[in-house]
């Protein structure tokens, strides 16, 4: 754990030390080191437990999940493997093979395999394993537990599968070497990159933009707009950025703490007195840096303003944040929620323009404290205006798993809690976002928008996410092979992309794609770019590949579960109306013969898929990669369908 975490966390303790949710956090530089029988290493998180024998370690969360890692040895491949995990750790748990996926061996493991298990929705379990093998030599990793528990500590699991590694390998660094030039030929291999990599991937087009000592070496586009037409992708077509939304935000409270609208450890509530929480403790500990660290307990809440009925205001997010309440103490865990990141925003809209509706206060602090300054003529909130001239289509896979062009309707969801990202975006203004970051705070025309000690504040590390990896405010900080990266992604449908801050090497890169499968490019694409200019091992497109094969595996694994058109029987004893009263109307209808769901933003066809307990859900089968499930069942007589996410499930009763 870096040292700045450790000073960062005392900080946060200090300065909430009337806030006894705080005193539970675990202490920093609690992740320890350990090695199985066998010669694996593994770090443990904090405030787990370990136990050991026979070739079987056993990672402990304080909670209801265990993380195994078992020593193997031969087997005739990776579901052998598995089940032979399985018989030493819990041969009681019989659990069925649904998919197994091939990942690309690194680390140095020869083959790594991901097995996936039939679990029931009313289970509300998680069970996984990881196969990894050196020479004849199998390990595997094994995830069992309650769902619930996994959704709040993936970071502390991801922390466990990243630090499995052979006894004797040695990590890939590239600390303390001399980065080469991004010269026009190491930027014609990253395009070289980019365009093979989107039609590996099946992805229409990516904008892309390359930055080195201040000056964009080059942005443009490879791929086209829209599939099946010829209009290439530039430099200034427009694409949904979704959670890249998020640093931009954070970088307008930089700016106001600038101003001395506010200070980062004022409290919230103070601020803006409507702010509340579902937990008083945590209302009143939230200070304004705690609204984007993702640290405070609140549970990720999409579904919440998924299901909800399009145009609500903006004062929504403060009225479904009252009704969430924290899953983990205050600073315990990485916790994303998109509601408080957009609280942050919709804060600094109210301290600019206080007699503005809330909204449109943020709106107008984001294009004269940000946008205008920084000259981002493309950047903005209004769907409208971006859906014209030069702008990327939204595309996804349908059932079938073909690439489709689909409605931008679903995206109009994230509106009302923009500031957590709605923003639309090209590569070419993202990259003058990009040199700000590397200059901490100057424009690329040479002038200070915003103080070097506010634009850094936001990278300080408040949670742990990963093997060498933090959460700041609403900043990834991460070591990559030794390379220190400031990031931020961004995921909605149709649409994915990311930017990378190498501050060391005074590199930037800024990719966004028009489909959903762009996500699997994204992560290499940075790799790539190391690999360039560290002479690093061509690893990057493999990535790419092995990717490319694992979704449509688990394409045509969906596919298969589905019986489509759906079971007449089961659609026909359909309600016609459902409500849930927190997130409104559930309505069912008869479209050209076929069956569709609407509810929310949702609104697609239906087919059924027989669950391993007998149950029957529902399942909208419109492209992309949203499908909503929904449990079909009964309660007081009345006809029933359920949908969940990890920590929280919303129960529809007919009308």
């Amino acid at each position: 754990m870096k040292p700045v975490l450790a000073v960062k966390l005392l900080a946060v303790c200090l300065t909430l030390a009337a806030a006894p949710a705080l005193h539970a956090q675990t202490p920093a530089g609690a992740e320890t080191p350990g090695r199985t029988a066998g010669g694996v290493d593994y770090t443990l998180p904090a405030g787990w437990t370990e136990t050991a024998s026979d070739g079987l370690t056993v990672l402990s969360a304080p909670d209801d999940l265990r993380v195994a890692v078992v020593d193997v040895g031969e087997a005739q491949d990776a579901e052998d493997a598995a089940a032979q995990a399985w018989a030493v750790f819990d041969p009681e748990a019989g659990r069925t093979v649904r998919l197994v996926t091939p990942d690309a061996p690194r680390d140095g493991w020869e083959e790594r395999v991901s097995v996936s298990y039939e679990i029931a929705p009313n289970e509300r379990a998680v069970a996984q394993a990881l196969a990894l093998r050196r020479g004849e030599a199998w390990t595997v990793m094994i995830l069992q537990g309650a769902e619930a528990v996994q959704g709040r500590r993936s970071a502390a699991v991801s922390l466990i599968r990243q630090s499995l590694r052979p006894d004797g390998y040695e990590r890939e660094s590239f600390a303390g070497r001399t980065a080469h030039s991004l010269t026009p030929e190491r930027v014609e291999l990253m395009r070289e990159f980019a365009e093979q990599a989107i039609e590996t991937l099946g992805v229409p087009g990516a904008g892309i933009a390359l930055i080195e000592d201040g000056e964009v070496v080059w942005e443009g586009g490879v791929g086209v707009r829209q599939l099946g037409s010829p209009e290439p992708v530039t430099a200034n077509t427009k694409f949904m950025i979704a959670s890249n939304t998020k640093p931009l935000a954070t970088l307008l409270l930089s700016v106001l703490a600038d101003e001395g609208l506010l200070e980062w450890d004022q409290p919230v509530a103070d601020l803006y007195p409507e702010f509340r929480l579902g937990d008083d403790v945590t209302t009143l500990a939230t200070r304004v840096r705690h609204l984007v660290c993702a640290c405070t307990g609140l549970p990720r809440k999409d579904m919440s303003f998924i299901l909800a009925e399009p145009g609500a205001p903006a004062t929504d997010t403060f009225r479904q944040l009252a009704e969430t309440q924290p899953t983990s103490g205050f600073g315990e865990l990485f916790q994303y929620n998109n509601l408080m990141a957009s609280a942050a925003g919709y804060l600094g809209g109210a301290l600019a323009y206080p007699d503005m509706e809330l909204g449109a206060a943020f709106d107008r602090a984001m294009d004269t404290r940000i946008f205008e300054p920084l000259g981002m003529p493309d950047t903005g909130f209004s769907l409208e205006d971006a859906m014209q001239g030069d702008w990327a289509r939204p595309h996804g896979r349908d059932v079938d798993g073909a690439v489709v062009e689909m409605s931008n309707a679903f995206n109009e969801t994230v509106f009302p809690h923009r500031p957590a990202g709605g923003a639309w975006s090209t590569a070419a203004d993202m990259a003058r976002y990009v040199q700000l970051e590397l200059s901490a705070g100057l424009t690329p025309d040479g002038e200070r928008l915003v103080s070097e000690e506010n634009i850094l504040e936001r990278r300080e590390p408040f949670v742990m996410v990963g093997e060498d990896s933090w959460y700041g405010m609403g900043l990834f900080e991460q070591e990559v092979m030794g390379v220190p990266v400031v990031t931020h992604g961004g995921t909605l449908l149709g649409y994915r992309s990311t930017f990378f801050v190498l501050p060391e090497a005074g590199v930037g890169a800024v990719i966004l794609t028009n489909a959903d499968d762009g996500a699997a490019m994204l992560r290499p694409f940075l790799r790539r770019l190391l690999e360039v200019m560290y002479d690093g091992n061509p690893e990057a497109m493999d990535d790419v590949a092995t990717a490319a094969e694992r979704m449509r595996t688990q394409a045509d694994s969906r596919r298969d579960r589905l019986t489509l058109p759906g079971d007449a029987d089961v659609l026909a004893g359909l309600a016609a109306h459902y409500r849930n009263d927190e997130v409104g109307e559930l309505a069912i209808r008869d479209e050209d013969g076929e069956t569709w769901l609407r509810a929310g933003v949702v609104d697609a066809p239906l087919a059924t898929r027989e669950n391993s307990d007998g149950t029957v859900s529902v399942v909208t089968v419109g492209p992309g990669a949203i499908g909503l499930e929904a449990l079909v069942g009964g309660e007081d007589g009345a006809r029933t369908l359920t949908i969940r996410d990890s920590q929280h499930e919303y129960v529809y009763v007919e009308q």
